[in-house]
């Protein structure tokens, strides 16, 4: 199976109308604001699955500031998965800034949504405000036995769209104090998983913690898969596309150059993900 744990899709009133949303919404413009920074729909995604040999993918939305947005596009989410529940598991996504975070959580998985994410607050990072806004949103996340998804980022290295100012010590201690959540972390969790090798505490913090593979062709050299596998344990690495960014097979042509075993490449590709969403 091969199964994109990292894809976004968007209804039509937000792919045709980019624009009306600026203004009260600075994160989508910085990400959006740009002919190159393309919105795909669920039929645009499906074909692209079936062109790459994608059996599966994770889909979900923007982290919305504003209610009446994320319910819209949590709605969507929810009706493409129940159009395609062969093919699509949803993940529902909104500021956790957001006064309504808390109970559009609930509404999303009590309609059926199989966790939450991709969170981000992408003028912050993990301040203390971010992670404490978390905190209860984790507590559903465990109450309904969904995993949790949030956007990290290297804190070093060049400048792009999206790079939030976060550190790793802030996802850290988030990770430490959630120790029952299974998180996964995007973009190899910002770096972090390389502390892996610390030879105290950091084992048993990582126990319940996934790292995707969103944009590393971008980020990352192709040694990547193989050294965070033999830190971190090549059962804890989800191929992510970060669709539309890249296709899939731009990843599989570089954790093939590895000359890592078929096993651990398949389990890269789709098994750890459906392992973890207990398919």
């Amino acid at each position: 199976m091969i199964l994109d744990f990292h894809t976004h899709i968007f209804p039509s009133v937000f792919r045709e109308n980019r624009e009306t949303f600026f203004s009260s919404e600075p994160a989508f413009e910085t990400l959006y604001n740009g002919p190159e920074a393309r919105l795909s729909g669920v039929s645009e995604l499906l074909d692209h699955m079936d062109k790459e040999g994608v059996e599966r993918s994770v889909v979900f939305g923007f982290p919305w500031e504003e209610p009446e947005h994320y319910r819209r596009h949590n709605d969507y989410i929810i009706e493409v998965v129940q159009k395609h529940p062969q093919r699509l598991t949803g993940f529902c996504s909104f500021s956790p800034l957001s006064p309504g975070a808390i109970k559009e959580t609930e509404r999303c998985l009590d309609s059926g949504l199989s966790g939450v994410g991709e969170l981000a607050v992408y003028g912050t990072g993990f301040s203390s405000e971010v992670s404490d806004a978390l905190k209860e949103i984790a507590g559903l996340c465990v109450r309904f036995d969904v995993p949790l998804l949030l956007h990290t980022n290297e804190p070093v290295g060049h400048p792009y769209p999206g790079k939030t100012p976060m550190t790793l010590n802030q996802v850290y201690s988030f990770l430490k104090a959630n120790p029952i959540n299974r998180i996964v972390l995007a973009h190899w969790g910002g770096g972090i998983l390389f502390y892996g090798l610390l030879k105290r505490e950091i084992r048993e913090v990582f126990q319940n913690v996934w790292f995707d593979t969103a944009a590393s062709p971008f980020l990352y050299r192709p040694e990547v898969y193989r050294i965070a596998g033999e830190i971190v344990g090549f059962e804890k690495i989800l191929f992510g596309s970060d669709y539309p960014l890249i296709r899939p097979q731009r990843y599989f042509k570089e954790i093939e150059s590895t000359g890592l075993p078929t096993e651990v490449t398949r389990g890269i590709k789709g098994l750890n993900a459906a392992r973890l969403l207990r398919l």
